[in-house]
């Protein structure tokens, strides 16, 4: 049966999730739910909570810095030593009134703690776990850390970033990885709910770091596979597209211009006013035989100019191209105003942050930001004497012996 909702409650209202990770990739999930009206208790450990707080740019709060404040929002912060006896028991109690754990210890750590899913199930049989981990819950690397910059490489796309003969780069010098992997195991768990939501069981959802970035490489396995190619890194360019790449503008600044087929370049010789290269370079296999030619012209005609009048000339014979932004760029386009993808909320000691915004963008279910990262401990009395009915006595003398 569909989980009751009262009128104008997110899509995920209902959902009751325990976030007991660190840092990205697992948090990341939980706020994902948690935008879209999940209720997410954010489990830290009770000396210094979730390491994310301490991480990035400091802000005015002294428990948070401007990363958790953005990452772990629409969430509510309770201390917990899993490790404890007291601290395990509040735990199961927790999980009896739940429908997700998001997790990402290394394989069998909570099984060590006396914490596996077989226990948890046993407690609530509908419990989705989501397990994140670097390279999942099974294989000969089970045991080994992982993290994004690690999955990068594993996964394959490190070895396509960078220069032709040059050094490999870090993909967008983000947790990219992370947040991918987030976003595949938010999937997992409403798949999860779901089956759940019909009558089934919970079950466990293995995702990991490097799987998320090996899943995003285009056509590289059925290639090599057929064919044994190898793809390298193809610094501004592409292999099977041209003109298809970076262009550095009169101004300095660059964008991004992209013909994948005989049409768009077309146009694009339409914008540039060469005819006759439309007509020399008008299919694709002469196209790339003649890269140099094609990029070289197409990167003269664009240092000829400022990015925004090759952007107006772009824009107008319809040729797919896009300013390549910095965030200073990002805060002046109106496309993010429109889409309200900066959103400005204030936080009660820190002032006005601006953060992004929310996606995807539902028409009769919207997701909400309701509240930046919590607190560290703020929902101690909520969940504690208000979900599990300890009193203030209980508390104290929790917290006194550091389990909460």
């Amino acid at each position: 049966m569909p989980l009751p909702r009262s009128p104008g409650a997110g899509p995920m209202d209902g959902v009751r999730v325990l976030d007991i990770a660190t840092f990205i990739a697992a948090p990341h999930a939980a706020t994902i739910l948690g935008e879209f009206g999940a209720e997410i208790i954010k489990i830290e450990h009770p000396n210094q909570g979730d390491p994310w707080r301490r991480y990035g740019t400091p802000s005015k709060r002294s428990d948070s810095t401007l990363a958790w404040l953005a990452e772990a929002r629409n969430k509510h912060s309770a201390a917990l030593d899993l490790r404890s006896r007291e601290g395990k028991d509040l735990f199961l109690r927790l999980v009896g009134l739940s429908d997700v754990v998001c997790e990402n210890f290394r394989p069998g750590t909570l099984d060590k703690w006396g914490l596996s899913y077989d226990l948890l199930k046993e407690i609530n049989p509908r419990l989705v776990m989501m397990r994140v981990s670097g390279y999942g819950q099974t294989g000969p690397y089970r045991d080994r850390p992982g993290f994004a910059r690690i999955a990068h490489g594993v996964g394959g796309l490190t070895h396509l970033a960078g220069m032709p003969g040059g050094p490999p780069v870090t993909p967008g010098s983000t947790s990219l990885g992370d947040y991918m992997t987030g976003m595949y195991g938010a999937i997992g768990i409403m798949m999860a709910l779901r089956e759940v939501e019909a009558g089934g069981l919970g079950q466990e959802i293995d995702v990991a770091l490097y799987e998320s970035v090996f899943r995003v490489l285009d056509e590289l396995v059925p290639a090599y596979a057929a064919k044994g190619t190898i793809r390298g890194p193809e610094g501004m360019g592409t292999l099977n597209a041209c003109p298809h790449g970076h262009f550095e503008c009169g101004d300095g600044k660059w964008l991004a211009i992209a013909c994948t087929s005989d049409k768009m370049f077309e146009r694009l010789c339409q914008a540039m006013d060469r005819p006759d290269f439309a007509e020399k370079y008008g299919k694709v296999a002469d196209r790339l035989a003649g890269r140099a030619e094609v990029d070289g012209t197409v990167t003269t005609w664009t240092g000829s100019m400022s990015r925004v009048e090759v952007l107006e000339r772009c824009v107008a014979s319809e040729v797919p191209a896009g300013a390549i932004n910095n965030v200073e760029d990002i805060f002046a386009d109106p496309q993010f105003a429109a889409r309200e993808n900066l959103l400005k909320v204030i936080e009660p000691i820190v002032g006005e942050i601006t953060v992004p915004g929310l996606i995807p963008k539902l028409s009769g279910t919207p997701g909400a930001l309701k509240s930046l990262g919590p607190a560290f401990k703020s929902a101690n009395e909520k969940v504690y004497s208000g979900l599990l009915g300890l009193t203030p006595g209980d508390m104290a003398a929790l917290e006194e012996k550091g389990v909460i």
